[in-house]
């Protein structure tokens, strides 16, 4: 059966796992062995010991193949906890990203009053170029870098979504 993009709807899932050589090769395993596509995925360490990490996974399927992703990793020996951000309730996502713009004259003022308008900072200038850093939705960093296209946008580099739910649960 050939899934449509109306059937496919996108995922935030957080994984908490043993902070140990090879899981993160595990769990991309399960994606690649299974057909499915990650979309995003960040790392961190998140205890003080440095015995747990988090893996933050953005994955687009329908229901059925997100509950089964779900059910899945649930299943990897050293995980702990598995959340699907987007079915659990209300969330906060950000993302980070490096812009670099080359610009001079017009465009260069330009550049920096946008990045004002988004709130972006300069973390490196030059006479030529400068590299803004900026927090936010993947949709406001989507929407920062398709204005400065038209700008000077020489490269771009982003760290990958993260997730985490409202409130004082944790996910």
């Amino acid at each position: 059966m050939k899934i449509t993009e109306a059937q496919s709807e996108r995922h935030v899932l957080t994984v908490v796992v043993d902070n140990e050589a090879g899981i993160l090769a595990k769990i991309a395993g399960l994606f690649t062995a299974r057909g499915y596509n990650i979309d995003s995925l960040t790392v961190a360490d998140i205890s003080a010991d440095h015995a747990t990490s988090r893996i933050t996974i953005v994955t687009n399927g329908p229901p059925e193949v997100i509950d089964q992703i779900e059910a899945q990793l649930e299943r990897l020996v050293p995980v702990h906890k598995v959340t699907d951000l987007t079915t659990a309730g209300p969330h906060v996502e950000r993302e980070l990203a490096l812009v670099k713009v080359d610009g001079t004259g017009e465009a260069r003022v330009e550049a920096l009053r946008i990045a004002d308008v988004f709130r972006a900072s300069v973390v490196d200038t030059t006479t030529e170029s400068f590299v803004f850093e900026l927090t936010g939705s993947p949709e406001k960093i989507d929407s920062f870098i398709d204005l400065m296209r038209g700008l000077g946008l020489v490269e771009v580099g982003r760290s990958g979504i993260v997730g985490m739910m409202r409130g004082t649960s944790a996910s």
